[in-house]
């Protein structure tokens, strides 16, 4: 793995899903953080720091293509790059 120094700069605007186009494969190659609301969340798909949300899956439920439905999550947006340890 290398030095998040050699990192790209996150998004403002980042998903994990690759048919989005927000999605952004070269930051994908290092390890991301997401902080919510003061708490770090494993789960988030989807994040936008300017306007303050976060998408997260709504348990195990499914939409019609097979895709976990996602609910938008509002409050303190930090992404950053986990440190190797």
């Amino acid at each position: 793995m290398t030095d998040a120094t050699q990192a790209p700069p996150l998004p403002d605007h980042l998903s994990v899903d690759p048919r989005s186009p927000h999605h952004v494969a070269a930051v994908f190659e290092h390890d991301i953080g997401i902080r919510f609301n003061g708490k770090d969340r494993t789960d988030v798909q989807e994040y936008c720091v300017s306007e303050g949300w976060v998408k997260v899956p709504a348990g195990k439920t499914l939409d019609r293509k097979g895709q976990p439905l996602m609910i938008k999550l509002k409050g303190t947006v930090e992404a950053f790059y986990r440190q190797p340890e």
